[in-house]
């Protein structure tokens, strides 16, 4: 009968031994029902506004076309975090945020101030420019960054490094762009409907183009820019609280410059558009791609060069280690899972490898000295977690370590006096008797 290796040790606190009741602020149903509360709130009256503005057909068209890149955006940035998979909670909740409380945040903020600049300066022109340009980008990338911020600040466990950031950036942008499109798109069904343009020549058309077809990932991408300063300041030590917080803020500007330069890009001539489209928006989203590919390869390698500690003291299997570093070797694990015992198996074994990622990053930030203070109850659950899925998850690991380890080469020994030389690989194509 195989016994289960100590746990760590948790350190005595002064409280312990002691009932203490949580704060009203603390308990469960507060911490979820205000905010799901606001959201709400805010749903219905960015609802209220958009279909006031383009009417309830516009408003059903528009619904219709937005609604198009949102699968695709979800389903890329749920790709860069199969890694370590955040809950749904809170990709669920910065949707939200962007969709309902950004957008009316936007709505109201740029209505107010474009109104009140062209009071100001008596010229209605400047002030749709200065709005564009200065007002939007201020006040939406601020509206968005919220919600990054409140979970870096609530759901500290889940946000552990760029890909984190990225993830809830880009899902809270994709939600604003959402209700953004919906507004742009029914406008511009309205506008037709009044002038009778139909076809490829229309508005609506147009529209489409520009904001569905050619530019799905502007919002995303300029967010994204925040997400990574709120990233970078995840992995710093908390030692460091002035670079924790330049960072976002850092971010937080260069969304906001991005944006800027973007909304600007249509007072730079009749080609303004196409030459910041393809010099600067292409570019950079290439290089921000890369830049979270990158990132997610990294946290493979982390995965591969911490969890060996644990093999050694009897928590993991010896190939688990290689299994949880290769994302084609987790997908067979779980299908292997899926095959002899069924979908919930399949659930656990991606639940084991979610926590074994969340132990291999925990465990890299302890040795970088950036853990926090309950690193050894952290790493306790963590581990807890492991061993009580170890039944159905260790197997399907082993499997898949085995199936997808590369092939060993084959060199023969080299005979007798005659020294040793490495063996060709196959080659279809090589003959030794062609001359």
């Amino acid at each position: 009968m195989a016994i289960s290796p100590p746990f760590p040790t948790r350190p005595p606190s002064p409280g312990d031994g002691v009932l203490r009741h949580p704060h009203w602020w603390q308990r469960r149903w507060v911490r979820y029902g205000a905010p799901s509360t606001l959201l709400a709130l805010s749903g219905l009256v960015i609802l209220a506004l958009v279909r006031r503005q383009t009417g309830t057909d516009g408003f059903l068209v528009g619904l219709g076309l937005a609604v198009l890149p949102v699968p695709w955006l979800i389903a890329a940035f749920r790709w860069l975090d199969r890694v370590e998979p955040g809950p749904w909670r809170n990709l669920v909740f910065s949707f939200a945020w962007g969709a309902c409380a950004a957008a009316l945040i936007a709505i109201v903020a740029n209505s107010f101030a474009t109104e009140w600049i062209a009071t100001s300066t008596a010229d209605p022109a400047s002030a749709d420019t200065l709005g564009a340009t200065v007002i939007a980008p201020v006040v939406e990338e601020s509206a968005k960054a919220a919600a990054v911020l409140l979970v870096f600040l609530f759901r500290r466990r889940d946000f552990t490094g760029i890909v984190d950031g990225v993830v809830i950036a880009g899902i809270t942008a994709t939600g604003f762009a959402f209700t953004e499109n919906i507004l742009y798109l029914g406008t511009a069904f309205g506008t037709d409907q009044l002038t009778g343009d139909r076809g490829i020549a229309s508005v609506t058309a147009a529209t489409f183009f520009v904001r569905i077809v050619m530019s799905p990932f502007a919002h995303p991408l300029f967010t994204v820019l925040t997400g990574i300063g709120f990233g970078i300041a995840a992995l710093s030590a908390e030692r460091r609280p002035v670079r924790r917080v330049l960072l976002p803020v850092c971010g937080l500007l260069l969304a906001m410059g991005m944006h800027a330069f973007w909304n600007g890009s249509a007072t730079f001539g009749q080609y303004g558009f196409f030459a910041v489209y393809g010099g600067f928006m292409v570019p950079v989203f290439g290089l921000v791609t890369w830049l979270a590919v990158w990132t997610r390869q990294r946290e493979l390698r982390t995965v591969r060069a911490e969890l060996p500690a644990y093999v050694l003291a009897g928590w993991l299997g010896p190939g688990e280690p290689f299994a949880l570093g290769s994302m084609r070797a987790r997908r067979m694990a779980r299908d292997y899972a899926r095959h002899h015992h069924g979908r919930p198996a399949a659930r656990e074994v991606a639940r084991y490898e979610g926590y074994a990622t969340s132990l291999a990053f925990l465990r890299q930030r302890g040795r970088a000295g950036r853990a926090g203070a309950d690193f050894t109850v952290r790493e306790r659950e963590l581990l807890e977690e492991l061993w009580r899925r170890r039944h159905v998850a260790r197997p399907a690991l082993e499997y898949a370590s085995r199936a997808a380890a590369p092939a060993p080469v084959y060199r023969p020994a080299a005979p007798y006096g005659y020294p040793a030389a490495p063996y060709p690989s196959y080659n279809p194509s090589y003959n030794p008797y062609r001359t």
